[in-house]
């Protein structure tokens, strides 16, 4: 979601502001601004709607001098996309840029209002500039102008002030979204994740929940929710780690696809050391009754997937949730449980919050996550990380495989903590789980034909989706992925459930992907796309060769897959799922990396 960045500097800032803003293109935004100190102490600001390119092209027509600034990329929440509604918003000497959602806005806006403080914009974030406008001229200093807006807000945030005529000021605070402190020589950074502050320095400080801070160009006082002085531990992060070139490829979806073999390599030579599953001690399912997987999106998908492994494998019975729903749904939880927490960013508002409902009513709380410093990360009882490295495309392609390898190799604990599988039997399993890298880099090798079968796709408005089993959530996640990048109304269903509804919608003109392997289901599921067949639907058929030879005559089009994997087949059977998404937005023209409307972290409801 919406990107921040503010520097207290040696050098013009505008320039650096812009660059840093790049590196946060891939959290998804509609408009962008920046806002500086110049010499003199005066605070101004420009703003453009649209990519950060009409930003700069502001800022060679109407530059901005000064060595101090802060910068945004806003994701529209409240109000539309406009030049009026971008951050920074300011009010009289101070401008804010916002993450997250203030929820009591209306009231304080009736309540400035009635002072003389009046809105002039459509969005929630202008409440703070005016609240702290009003302090200010009540005669409050800088820093407790700020303390004071901030103990009247409600809602999840992260902001940074900056102050017309404090040029070595700058106060930064979070609640619920991430915010980091970055510390260089003789300057000071503010930014959303490490990857904006990369550039610029390699230690950074992560404030907490509650936390806000006081800046200037020599230090940093960090202060908890209650006021008190808390500064916190500085982290070297590894600013290789942080790199986000596109390797070559022409979009960054591409070499993301393209990186699965070896982020899985990574995450099972993580977890699977010399025949043996390596996971932290308290990871013990022998007394658990019950698991409840939770995420949002392709986490929640990834779930899905993970819920027939830890029945099939383990005979552990799963709850699965969208977050969303979870938190309000409110559900009863046994003390015996464990929750799973499934999220690429760490930061998602939904699963936080079902998290924080959960924590005190089960046995344990697991995050299954990419970013190890995140929220989820660190409050659940124990963090897995994913190893998945940065992800910046939108849509989710290597996150979405490593959550499922975390989820395989946690099945499989449970299976032999629970005496359901012996060692021979989580030995051939093992097994099955260590060829997934190689049978992925296989499936890599379906690129060219997915390319082909996109133009087909590209000129329909409507395609289905089918599958059986751990299949179906795939046929799910196919379905997903061609509508976010590819705007195309696609929906995924069960097979067996096309009698009961979907069916009707068959003609000749419907595109359906039929998602089978040949596995125990094969029967049922080409049992079914006969049925489509028989209707004159257009079926292309993902299987592995065996599978395509025993369909028949009759469908459009068949993608080979490599055989093998056992039960973790839905890992490989992904690749084709994004590479037909990938391509169909190739040939429609659409924004593949940043498809319109969505964020990749999403911090807001």
């Amino acid at each position: 979601m919406c990107g921040i960045i503010g520097i207290l500097g040696n050098h013009q800032v505008a320039p650096q502001l812009v660059e840093a803003l790049k590196r946060l293109e891939y959290r998804g935004y509609d408009s962008a601004g920046v806002a500086t100190i110049d010499a003199d102490g005066t605070l101004d600001r420009r703003r453009a709607v649209g990519k950060l390119i009409n930003l700069s092209d502001r800022l060679v027509n109407e530059p901005l001098s000064g060595q101090s600034g802060i910068g945004h990329t806003r994701w529209a929440t409240h109000g539309a996309a406009t030049e009026g509604n971008a951050h920074p918003h300011r009010h009289g000497k101070v401008a804010v840029v916002h993450n997250g959602i203030i929820e009591n806005f209306r009231e304080l806006r009736e309540e400035l209002s009635a002072c003389g403080f009046a809105p002039e914009t459509e969005t929630d974030t202008e409440t703070v500039a005016l609240l702290t406008a009003r302090h200010l001229a009540e005669g409050m200093s800088p820093v407790e102008a700020a303390r004071a807006t901030l103990a009247r807000l409600h809602g999840a945030f992260a902001l940074a002030f900056l102050f017309d005529g404090e040029g070595d000021l700058m106060i930064a605070a979070r609640k619920g979204s991430p915010l980091a402190i970055g510390h260089g020589e003789g300057e000071m950074f503010v930014g959303s994740d490490a990857i904006a502050l990369a550039p610029f320095t390699d230690r950074i400080t992560y404030l907490e929940d509650g936390d806000h801070a006081v800046l200037t160009r020599q230090s940093v006082e960090i202060y908890d929710a209650s006021g008190n002085l808390a500064n916190r531990d500085a982290a070297k992060i590894d600013v290789g780690a942080t790199a986000i070139d596109k390797g070559g490829y022409r979009h960054f979806m591409a070499k993301e696809i393209a990186q699965q073999p070896s982020v899985l390599g990574d995450v099972l030579n993580h977890y699977i050391k010399d025949g043996r599953i390596v996971l932290p001690d308290e990871v013990n399912f022998a007394g658990v009754d019950r698991l409840t997987l939770v995420g949002c999106g392709t986490a929640y998908l990834a779930g899905f997937v993970a819920k027939y492994w830890f029945e099939k494998l383990a005979g552990l019975p799963c709850d699965l949730d969208v977050a969303s729903e979870f938190r309000y749904r409110e559900p009863p939880l046994s003390a015996k449980s464990w929750g799973v927490f499934i999220s690429q960013s760490g930061e998602t508002a939904d699963t936080l919050a079902a998290l924080h409902y959960s924590r005190e009513k089960v046995a344990k709380t697991i995050g299954v996550v990419n970013v190890g410093t995140s929220a989820i990360a660190r409050d659940t009882d124990i963090a897995l990380p994913t190893l998945a490295g940065i992800e910046v495309c939108v849509a989710s392609s290597k996150a979405f495989t490593c959550q499922l390898a975390v989820l395989a190799v946690l099945a499989l604990k449970a299976a032999k903590d629970r005496g359901v599988i012996d060692d021979a039997g989580l030995a051939a399993h093992l097994g099955d789980l260590r060829s997934i890298p190689a049978l992925v880099n296989q499936a890599l090798g379906t690129a060219d034909e997915c390319e082909r079968l996109a133009g087909w796709l590209s000129e329909t408005d409507d395609v289905l989706f089918l599958g059986r089993g751990p299949l179906y959530p795939v046929a799910l996640e196919g379905a997903l992925k061609l509508k976010e990048l590819s705007y195309i109304h696609a929906e995924g269903y069960a097979s067996g459930e096309l009698k009961h509804g979907p069916i009707a919608l068959i003609d000749q003109h419907m595109p359906v992907v039929v998602v089978a392997p040949r596995d125990a289901l094969f029967e049922k599921t080409i049992s079914n796309m006969q049925e489509v067949m028989a209707r004159h639907g257009q079926v292309l058929l993902v299987s592995d060769a065996a599978g395509i030879e025993e369909s028949g005559d009759g469908i459009r089009a068949g993608l080979t897959m490599p055989s093998g994997g056992g039960i973790f087949q839905p890992i490989v059977y992904a690749v084709p799922m994004q590479y037909l998404a990938y391509y169909t937005a190739v040939a429609k023209g659409t924004d593949v990396d940043q498809p319109r409307n969505l964020a990749k972290s999403v911090t807001v409801e």
